[in-house]
Order: C-alpha cells, then structure tokens, then sequence
C-alpha cells in the first residue's frame, strides 16, 4: 500500500471489512504493548512497540480512531528505528486502506503531500501531531532487531468537524458551518441512510430572514446546483470513488420515510458547499443485515478482486 508521494513503505496485506468493523482494543496493561502487526486502537494512554525476535522487515500499521466530534494526537515518547536497510515511521493525517485514502484528497484542508511525516533514527521528536479529522494512522518498518518506539494517544475536542469514519450505527450531522468546503461521513459497512432534516441550498450564510420548506430535492448535482448532498457507496474508505444513489438537497424538518439502502463496505454521505449557504443534513446509519442485502439495493458495489 503505497503511502505518498516521497513514502517508501508498503503494506503487503490488504485488510478487509471484517477487520475494520471489528476494532481490536489494546491489552490493558500499564505499558499498552503492541503486538499485533496491524491494529487499531481508540484509547488514549502510552503504548509501546517493539521489533521481533527475527524482525522480516514487514511493514506494518496502527490505525488510530476517536470519537466525531474528537481530532487525535501524537506525541512520539522515544524513537530507536535504524535509517538503515529503509527502517522508518510514518504519520499520516487521516487513514490509508488497500490503496485508498480517507479523507478524500480533494476534500481535505491539507495538501496530500503535507499529510505524510516521515521519521527514523535515534532520538526524540520534541513535535506533536495532530489530526484534521477522528482518525489518524501509524505505519513503520522496523527491519533492525532491538529497533522501537513509544508514543501518546490524547483526544482533543474539535468544535467544528467535517470529515468522519464511524464504525457502529449512529445520528449524525454534517455541517459546512457556512463555509466553503466537502465535508463527509463514512460508515465501515453497508448501511441504511435516513435522513432525518435537510437544509442544504437554502438558507443563505449569515442570513435566515427567507427560511422556507422547500421539501427535499433530488437529482440535485444533475441540475446544476452547487450545494447538495451525494449519498452512496464504495469498495474504498476515499468517496471521490463513491457509486452515487442520490444528491439531495432541499429545506425540510420532515423528510418521511426517505432511505437509501448502500450495499457497500463503505456506506457515505458527502456534502459539498459553495460557501453561500449554510448547510446542514442530519442522518442515521443503520447497519444492514444479510438479508437486507438480498432485498433491493439502491447502489451495490461490485469488490475490487472481482471487478
């Protein structure tokens, strides 16, 4: 899995569903010692790695996730990875998963190339790093025996968030803030999308004198709008390769019994803003079951391996 412009780590396993939607919480010991080659954690504290015994030169991963509304950071304690035979560690700003990236480049406030820090060598990283979003990732190879590291996890409230990966079933709003910018939020398997209230392309920045219920639009991108809502699906946690159900947009605090069932590992919704309005669209993900998905499917996404 190649990581950036300049990274030359690669992951040589790609990780499924089953992985991502079964998060793997660290050993609760004093330490936090990580063992597990590739492992997500969603705890603040210390933790601690190691090289092994016989160290292969595998390159390997830990996907950090908080809460929405939560950016991370990290803070390296000590660094003993040897430059040589290409040891190295690798913060990224945001998560990278079987070639894809969240979130979406196009949408992020940060250039791709500045969202990648490298590292190696013996010593200490007086820096700390901090995510844009509720996930940020560790990758690092550490071919040298006797070769570790230590860092601390610490969330930090985000008052305005735009870009989300959850992992269970939730409500959720997604706002621009009256800003001009994609923001989205992704769940890490195939969903039922309800929209609970829609106010997107209405209601003028800095402005609510002329609120009215328009009800819910489709086919919104379609009609040349420049703020709507796309719902949809794809095999991948980076939506700019999102199959599209729908773009809604629209004012109503009332939107039925309006659902989109997302038959994809990743179910998402993408609010694009020209920065005129100020947007707001409140959903619930509701994870589907096995016989959901052999009912009617507004987007199905064909796997990577087979298409």
């Amino acid at each position: 899995m190649p990581l950036g412009p300049s990274t030359k780590l690669h992951l040589n396993q790609e990780i499924g569903p089953d992985f991502i939607s079964s998060p793997v919480r660290p050993k609760r010991d004093p330490e936090h010692y990580v063992d597990e080659c590739i492992s997500m954690l969603g705890e603040e504290g210390q933790y601690y790695l190691k090289s092994r015994t016989d160290p292969d030169g595998s390159v390997c991963a830990i996907y950090l996730y908080a809460e929405p509304d939560q950016n991370i950071e990290i803070k390296f304690n000590y660094l003993d990875v040897s430059c040589d035979n290409e040891g190295l560690v690798v913060v990224v700003d945001g998560w990278e998963l079987n070639q894809k990236i969240f979130p979406n480049p196009d949408d992020h406030p940060k250039e791709l190339k500045t969202r990648f820090t490298e590292t190696c060598g013996k010593r200490k990283i007086k820096k700390s790093f901090l995510s844009s979003q509720n996930v940020a990732l560790i990758q690092y190879r550490m071919p040298a025996r006797g070769s570790s590291f230590s860092f601390s996890v610490r969330f930090v409230k985000n008052p305005t968030p735009c870009n989300v990966l959850i992992q269970s079933e939730q409500v959720y709003t997604l706002r621009n803030y009256g800003e001009r910018a994609n923001c989205s939020i992704s769940a890490l398997f195939p969903a039922a999308l309800r929209i609970l209230d829609i106010n997107v392309g209405v209601t003028r920045s800095k402005d609510r004198s002329n609120e009215f219920e328009t009800g819910v639009l489709h086919k919104c991108q379609k009609r040349g709008l420049d703020d709507y809502v796309q719902i949809g699906g794809s095999s991948g946690i980076d939506d700019g390769f999102m199959e599209i159900a729908d773009s809604l947009c629209g004012l109503s605090s009332m939107p039925g019994k309006y659902v989109e069932n997302i038959g994809c590992d990743v179910s998402s919704a993408r609010l694009v803003s020209s920065g005129a309005y100020d947007n707001s669209i409140t959903l619930i993900f509701e994870q589907l079951t096995f016989n959901d998905v052999n009912g009617f499917m507004s987007v199905v996404c064909i796997p990577e391996d087979l298409s």
